[in-house]
């Protein structure tokens, strides 16, 4: 792999993903060992309050963790949108010269995440992309929480992948063969029209005395065998949390490599921006998570004589207006287009050119229809940090999503839910698709913001606000049915959240409403 430590966010950077959160341990570890900002005593402080060393790994704490996981299958989806983002990127930046985005993304995942339907549906995704970009590879040590996984899990799992359209490799000795891992990974690198996944038959545990077992699964080792595991491996076991200095050596090694890679890079993006100077300052204010200059000014704005719209069209029409001002907006939905609205006249679809229906530069995602992991994707193209996602469904099926909305919220990505058909005005189709608790639900969730507005200038400031908010997600819940433009509304109203509509000096009542019921 290719980073740099001493610059954790460098864009191309190879990113890693460890979708089996429970595992991080050894990531933290590695990440010190390679030089990252984590020391021996976080590494002592592990799964403490406070720490940045949480028990699952949680990319606002921990220099070096790409996306927060733990839930498992989310790492794995949220791997195939930091493909998919790298892959959008180059289409958009690269030029005859200048192979400036070239990074891999790696994942691990395990059993259980095999087992989720959120890794299902990204890795259907990722098949049909032809995410070259994108490895992944399958710690199969058949074992989970309840013992061996032929109690629940047998299928062939390199064959359900190559259904999907991946290019398949198999490490039998999995705890050992390190170079056959090394052979494996390279000849991945080769493929550049499949993602790749590489199975690794493994011992869960191994050295313990409970290797194999269960029982290692998720509980610590006691002393004994601790002491046990460090003598198989050759270390003194009376010492712990000791490095001798050769080790680190190596490790930093492959730090001073990355570190030298982007010097490099550093001198081909600086001699980028002398050739294509628009695309270079584009590129360069992405980066810095800034928002174009004046893109407001592009908002639309109504008077109350104005028709009455139905706020997905409303939503529909800020992107229309938007979407110049604000290049790095990528939008799509889970099969929904024509209801969501989510997609501009002039949008190309993000799709591999040998198809014929879009290109790598395309910004209408065509996640199908798979709620869940379009959220997760978005959740890894918002984190690879030169696009912000925008993604719709009906605000009844969020609900499928809700683990990875959660993850939004919890790992601070700036990622846009449009959620349409809210509202009692939705009935033709039954109590299925009503969505009755769902604005409780996200309502009561920390660190996202839920909109419903209630006409065209407060659909306007939802995304002003949730454009420009960089650490939080947003949910627009919008009606099918048409909404009058109302009195006194104003985008800078809207945007502090609540307002006073009409104004009556002897109330003896006090209305609060949102959404289309202010009307």
């Amino acid at each position: 792999m290719r980073f740099n430590p001493k610059n954790p966010d460098w864009v191309n950077r190879d990113r890693f993903v460890l979708s089996n959160g429970h595992g991080c341990m050894l990531q933290y570890a590695l990440l010190h060992l390679f030089g990252y900002a984590v020391s021996m005593d976080d590494l002592k402080a592990f799964r403490t309050i406070d720490s940045i060393t949480p028990g699952h790994p949680e990319a606002h704490d921990t220099p070096g963790v790409e996306v927060t996981t733990g839930p498992l299958g989310q790492g794995f989806a949220n791997a195939v949108g930091l493909a998919m983002a790298q892959a959008q990127t180059a289409g958009t930046f690269n030029k005859p010269g200048f192979d400036l985005i070239n990074n891999y993304t790696y994942c691990f995942f395990g059993d259980g995440c095999a087992m989720e339907g959120i890794a299902s549906e990204a890795a259907s995704t990722a098949g049909h992309l032809q995410l070259g970009n994108l490895i992944a590879i399958y710690d199969d040590n058949h074992i989970s929480i309840d013992g061996d996984t032929k109690c629940a899990f047998t299928e062939d799992v390199m064959k359900r992948f190559e259904a999907y359209g991946w290019h398949c490799e198999y490490v039998e000795k999995g705890d050992t063969d390190l170079q056959g891992i090394e052979d494996a990974i390279k000849r991945c690198r080769e493929v550049k029209d499949k993602p790749s996944v590489i199975k690794l038959t493994t011992t869960i545990g191994f050295g313990s005395q409970l290797q194999g077992t269960g029982g290692v699964h998720g509980n610590p080792l006691k002393a004994d065998d601790i002491k046990h595991v460090k003598k198989q491996f050759g270390f003194d076991p009376e010492k712990s949390f000791v490095v001798p200095q050769e080790v680190y050596d190596m490790y930093h090694k492959t730090a001073d490599a990355g570190a030298a890679a982007e010097a490099e890079w550093n001198k081909l993006f600086e001699k980028y921006g002398s050739e294509h100077k628009e695309a270079h300052a584009d590129l360069a204010r992405r980066l810095t998570g800034k928002l174009p200059e004046g893109w407001q000014k592009s908002l639309p704005t109504y008077k109350p004589d104005d028709a009455a719209i139905a706020s997905r069209k409303l939503s529909e029409s800020v992107l229309e207006a938007i979407y110049e001002a604000v290049p790095e907006l990528v939008s799509g939905s889970a099969d929904l287009t024509g209801s969501n609205n989510t997609r501009w006249k002039k949008a190309v679809d993000f799709q591999p050119p040998s198809t014929g229906i879009g290109e790598w530069s395309g910004r209408y995602m065509r996640y199908g229809v798979r709620e869940h992991a379009m959220a997760a994707i978005m959740n890894g193209l918002s984190a690879y940090g030169t696009l912000i996602p925008a993604g719709g469904t009906f605000l009844n099926f969020v609900s499928y999503a809700a683990g990875a909305v959660r993850l939004s919220a919890l790992s601070h990505q700036r990622v846009l839910y449009i959620a349409t058909h809210d509202s009692i005005g939705l009935g033709e189709d039954g109590p299925t698709h009503q969505p009755i608790e769902t604005l409780a639900h996200f309502r009561a969730l920390p660190n996202i913001m839920v909109w419903r507005p209630a006409d065209g200038n407060e659909c306007s400031a939802a995304y002003y606000v949730a454009l420009t908010s960089r650490e939080t997600p947003s949910l627009l819940a919008l009606t099918r049915q048409n909404l009058p433009q109302l009195e006194g509304s104003t985008i800078e109203k809207a945007s502090k959240g609540g307002y006073v509509a009409l104004e009556q000096e002897k109330a003896d009542v006090t209305l609060v409403s949102t959404g289309s019921e202010v009307a």
